[in-house]
């Protein structure tokens, strides 16, 4: 999944912080894998964008909370800007299902 952010179907943002936003996102990745018969323990490798690296710590605490004992490949990188000023956080999950999946 790319590019998974914290904004509600109705298009608002769900959550002001980076750790809210990250725990709406993971939940938004965890309910779309499950749509494709997977779960987060099929996820391989996760991508973390910040607007700020002060939230580092936010941000990896929510990540664990989902993927703690899974411990996908993870990269967490800072960048000036997202599409939206009021996002935080983006986050891209791969995950790798068998064939009988």
């Amino acid at each position: 999944m790319s590019g998974t952010t914290a904004f509600g179907p109705d298009g608002e943002m769900t959550a002001d912080d980076a750790y809210g936003q990250t725990q709406q996102i993971l939940r938004t990745i965890v309910a779309a894998l499950a749509e494709a018969g997977a779960k987060p323990e099929d996820v391989v490798r996760t991508v973390m964008y910040v607007t700020d690296i002060a939230d580092a710590m936010e941000v990896g605490r929510a990540h664990g909370e989902v993927f703690a004992h899974i411990r996908p490949a993870s990269t967490l990188v800072a960048v000036s800007a997202l599409i939206a000023p009021e996002m935080k956080v983006e986050i891209e999950a791969y995950a790798e299902l068998s064939a009988d999946t």
